[in-house]
């Protein structure tokens, strides 16, 4: 069984909406029906506090493929973070100040 059955297996024995699980775990009811259905994984803070919140492992949640995927792209988007971070002050932002440029 992949994570999107997984998830919706989930919250379905509780008796919830996907808004009522998007509210629980603090996401949008949009990124619950994406996830369930298979169009994407949630980030690794969003997978621990779904899991978390059914009383499973995120191992239960999901196949070591699927789990590859999520942290590969996790990792990505941290990289990207830090890089547009960097690369905004390394050459130079909207301060007044901030004359300089290093690109």
């Amino acid at each position: 069984m992949e994570f999107h059955e997984k998830l919706q297996e989930l919250r379905k024995q509780k008796g919830l909406t996907q808004e009522a699980l998007a509210e629980a775990i603090f996401v949008s009811r949009t990124a619950v029906s994406k996830w369930e259905s298979n169009r994407g994984y949630p980030n690794i803070e969003s997978l621990k506090a779904i899991a978390k919140f059914f009383g499973v492992t995120v191992d239960t949640l999901l196949s070591g493929e699927e789990l590859l995927t999520i942290s590969e792209a996790d990792s990505k988007k941290k990289e990207n973070h830090f890089r547009d971070h960097h690369d905004h002050y390394a050459c130079g932002s909207s301060r007044a100040y901030d004359n300089w440029r290093f690109c």
